[in-house]
C-alpha cells in the first residue's frame, strides 16, 4: 500500500474534479490520496464519500499558503485535521490574499494582450479563485502561446524576469500557518522542501518551530536531493510524504497520479501518527501520576 498524497482538483489550481481525479487513481492502482487543495477544504467530505465507494481512501488535506520571514511563498501541507473548521480563518484570508493578487495580474495581462478579463475568469470557472494557470490559460486561448509553461509564462512569471507581472499575495507567515495547523489538531509538512531559496535554512527553522514532516517524493526533487531529504527526515524522525502534486492539465511537466508515492512504511507512519501520539500523552500522564 502507497499513496499520493498531494493532488489538486478544479475547486483551486488543478483541472480535474474529484471524481476524475479519483477515478483516475483507481485506474492506477493508487490505494490512497490525499486531496490537498490550495487554501480550500471545499471538496474534503465530498472526496471521502466518494473515495470509499470506489475503493480509494481518500485523506483530508489541504495545502496552505505562506510567506517566510524573507517575503517567500512558501506551502505547508495539512492532514487529518481534528477540528477543519479552525482552518477556515487562515483559508478565507489566503484566498482573498490570493485573489486580489489574482485580480491586479490579470489587470496586467489584459493590458498587454489581446484578451478580457472575462475570458480569464471563464478559464477559472469552477475553481474558488483564480491563479496563474487560469492566466495562461486564456492566453493559449487568445493565442499568444501554444504551452501553458512556455517562454511567454518565463516572460510573465519568473521573478527574474523584468518583464513579470508577478504579484505575492499577503499571506500569513509560515508560523501563523503552523500554529493554526496545530490548534487544528493537524500534522503540518512542508511542501517541496526542494523548490524554495535557501532550502536548508528554511527546513531547520522549521523543524526547530515543530514541523512534523516534509515532502521527500515530489517532482521538484532529484534522486540526490531526495536522498538527502529522506536521510534528513530519517535523522531528525520527521514524517515523511510522496505526491505528485497532480494537477492535470496544469501540471509543469508530464506526470499522473502516482508518478510520486509516498511509500508503504511511510504512509504507516503517518495514518498511525495520532494514535501514537496519544499513547505517548497517556503514558506521560500515567508516569507521572504514579510519580505524585
Amino acid at each position: 500500500m502507497s499513496g499520493d498524497l498531494h493532488c489538486h482538483t478544479r475547486l483551486t489550481d488543478g483541472s480535474m474534479g474529484i471524481e476524475d481525479i479519483i477515478a483516475l487513481a483507481k485506474n492506477r492502482g493508487v490505494e490512497t490520496i490525499a486531496i490537498t487543495d490550495r487554501d480550500c477544504q471545499a471538496g474534503t467530505v465530498r472526496a471521502k464519500i466518494i473515495g470509499e465507494r470506489n475503493g480509494i481512501r481518500v485523506i483530508p488535506g489541504v495545502e496552505l499558503s505562506a510567506l517566510d520571514d524573507d517575503g517567500q511563498i512558501v506551502n505547508v501541507l495539512c492532514y487529518m485535521p481534528d477540528f477543519a473548521d479552525r482552518l477556515e480563518r487562515l483559508c478565507h484570508r489566503n484566498s482573498i490574499a490570493t485573489k486580489r493578487a489574482a485580480q491586479k495580474m490579470m489587470i496586467k495581462a489584459a493590458r498587454r494582450f489581446p484578451i478580457t478579463t472575462d475570458v480569464i475568469k471563464r478559464c477559472a470557472s469552477g475553481s474558488t479563485n483564480l491563479y496563474v494557470p487560469h492566466i495562461m490559460h486564456a492566453l493559449m486561448e487568445c493565442g499568444a502561446t501554444c504551452s501553458l509553461y512556455s517562454e511567454l509564462y518565463e516572460e510573465l512569471f519568473s521573478p527574474e524576469s523584468e518583464a513579470n507581472i508577478m504579484e505575492i499575495p499577503d499571506y500569513a507567515s509560515i508560523w501563523e500557518v503552523l500554529e493554526d495547523i496545530k490548534d487544528a489538531g493537524g500534522i503540518s509538512v512542508l511542501a517541496h522542501p526542494a523548490a524554495y531559496r535557501n532550502a536548508d535554512a528554511l527546513l531547520e527553522k522549521m523543524r526547530e518551530a515543530g514541523i512534523n514532516g516534509i515532502e521527500v517524493w515530489h517532482p521538484t526533487a532529484d534522486k540526490e536531493t531526495t536522498e538527502k531529504l529522506y536521510a534528513y527526515g530519517k535523522k531528525h524522525k520527521l514524517l515523511m510524504v510522496g505526491g505528485s502534486e497532480f494537477r492535470g492539465m496544469y501540471n509543469r511537466q508530464p506526470l499522473t497520479i502516482g508518478s510520486y508515492l509516498t511509500p508503504k512504511t511511510q504512509l504507516t507512519e503517518i495514518l498511525g501518527y495520532k494514535a501514537k501520539l496519544k499513547r505517548q500523552a497517556k503514558r506521560a500522564a500515567e508516569a507521572q501520576a504514579a510519580a505524585e
